[in-house]
C-alpha cells in the first residue's frame, strides 16, 4: 500500500436484533403460513388444535361487547341479552397446534340463541361486508365466532356450547376448515367476568359427526365424569360432541413496559381508594345472589327430608329404596354440594371485602 494512502473501511452490516419472545405472536413469515394452509392438518386429526393465544384488543373489545349486552338487557326491565361478533386471526405456523386471535369485531346481533346465525341473511350480508373490507387492510383472516351466555352468578351453568351453537360451529368448520382456515368458538361470561375480576371465556371446537372419544364419558376439558346428570349441567346436552382449549393472553413487550409503569404508578392508589364489595352494583347483587342460594339450600333441603321420611306421616317401605329414589337422592346431594360450595364462594367474597377495609383503617388511622 503507497505511503499515505488511506486503508478503505468497509462497514459492517449490523446484525438483526433478535424478536422478543412477546412480540413473536404480531408477525409470522407468510410463506410458512401459506404452507400450513395448504396441508390443513388439522382435517386429519379431530383434536389437532390444543391452545389459543387472544391479544389483549381482542380480549377488552369482546368483554365489552358482551358486557353491554348486560346492561341494555336489564335497563329494558329483563335479563341479560346475549351478543355475538367474528374472530380475526390464524394458525400460528411457529406452534402449529395453536390459533391466535389478534382482533375482534362486533356484529348486530342479540338474543341469537333460538336461531342459526348462519341462516340470518342480514347478519350473512354483514359478515361479507366485513370480510372484504379486512381483504383490503389486513393479512389475517376472520377465522371463528364469540358470542356471550349471560348466566347469573349465583347459578352453576358457565361457558359451553348448545345445541344450536354445535349446529353453527360446525357450519363454520365444514365450510372453512378444508380451506386452510380452521374455525374456532369462543364463549364469553360477562357476569361472573365482572365478579371475578378476571375473563371467564373459553375456546371450543366441534368433532365431525361420527367421531367418538376413546376415553369413555370424557368431557370437553378433558376431565371423566361419570355421572350423567353432572356431565349435562355441566357442558350441556352435547357434551361429547366438542372439546375446550387452553386459552392464553399475549401482549408485546413494548406493551408489557408500559403496563409495568402504569401499575407502579397507579395501581396502588386503585387498590387502596377501591374496595369491591362495596361498589354499587356489587352491593346491589350481593343479597339477591345470597337470597337466590339460599332458596335452592332449602327447596334441596325439603326434597331429603321428604325422600327420607322424616316428616310426620311419611311412609316407611322396605322397598322405598328403589333405584330411581337413590338417583333422586345423589341427585340432590350434587345439588347440595354445588349450592353450598356457591355459598363459600359468596363469604370468600364478603371476608375479603372485610379484611381490606380493616387493614386501610389499620394503615390510616
Amino acid at each position: 500500500m503507497a505511503s499515505g494512502a488511506k486503508e478503505k473501511v468497509t462497514p459492517k452490516e449490523e446484525t438483526p436484533k433478535p424478536m422478543h419472545a412477546a412480540d413473536a405472536r404480531y408477525s409470522c413469515d407468510e410463506s410458512r403460513l401459506q404452507n400450513i394452509r395448504s396441508r390443513a392438518p388439522w382435517k386429519d386429526e379431530p383434536k389437532y388444535f390444543r391452545k389459543v393465544a387472544v391479544s389483549p384488543s381482542a380480549t377488552t373489545k369482546m368483554m365489552m361487547h358482551c358486557h353491554s349486552g348486560v346492561e341494555s338487557g336489564i335497563a329494558k326491565g329483563g335479563k341479560p341479552t346475549e351478543k355475538m361478533g367474528l374472530l380475526l386471526g390464524r394458525p400460528d405456523p411457529e406452534t402449529p397446534r395453536t390459533l391466535i386471535v389478534t382482533d375482534v369485531f362486533p356484529l348486530p346481533i342479540e338474543g341469537f340463541e333460538t336461531r342459526v346465525v348462519a341462516d340470518d341473511q342480514d347478519v350473512v350480508n354483514h359478515m361479507i361486508a366485513l370480510g372484504e373490507s379486512m381483504e383490503r387492510t389486513r393479512k389475517e383472516k376472520f377465522m371463528g365466532w364469540y358470542h356471550s351466555h349471560p348466566f347469573d352468578v349465583g347459578s352453576c351453568s358457565h361457558c359451553y356450547l348448545s345445541q344450536t351453537d354445535i349446529s353453527t360451529q360446525l357450519q363454520w368448520q365444514r365450510a372453512e376448515d378444508p380451506h386452510g382456515n380452521p374455525w374456532l368458538a369462543i364463549v364469553i361470561d360477562p357476569l361472573r367476568s365482572l365478579a371475578k375480576n378476571v375473563p371467564e371465556l373459553k375456546a371450543f371446537r366441534v368433532y365431525p359427526p361420527g367421531y367418538k372419544s376413546p376415553i369413555l364419558n370424557e368431557c370437553p376439558d378433558g376431565t371423566v365424569l361419570k355421572e350423567e346428570q353432572l356431565r349435562l349441567e355441566k357442558w350441556g346436552i352435547c357434551w361429547n360432541r366438542y372439546y375446550e382449549l387452553e386459552v392464553e393472553y399475549f401482549m408485546s413487550a413494548s406493551a408489557r413496559n408500559v403496563m409495568a409503569i402504569l401499575s407502579q404508578k397507579f395501581s396502588w392508589i386503585r387498590t387502596l381508594g377501591t374496595t369491591t364489595m362495596l361498589d354499587e352494583e356489587t352491593k346491589e347483587r350481593y343479597p339477591e345472589r345470597l337470597t337466590t342460594i339460599a332458596q335452592k339450600i332449602e327447596a334441596i333441603d325439603v326434597n331429603l327430608k321428604s325422600s327420607s321420611g322424616a316428616f310426620p306421616g311419611a311412609q316407611h317401605s322396605p322397598h322405598a329404596a328403589g333405584a330411581g329414589q337413590l338417583e333422586c337422592d345423589k341427585k340432590d346431594e350434587g345439588d347440595l354440594e354445588k349450592a353450598t360450595s356457591a355459598l363459600a364462594g359468596l363469604a370468600m367474597e364478603k371476608l375479603h371485602g372485610n379484611a381490606i377495609q380493616l387493614a386501610k383503617k389499620d394503615l390510616f388511622h
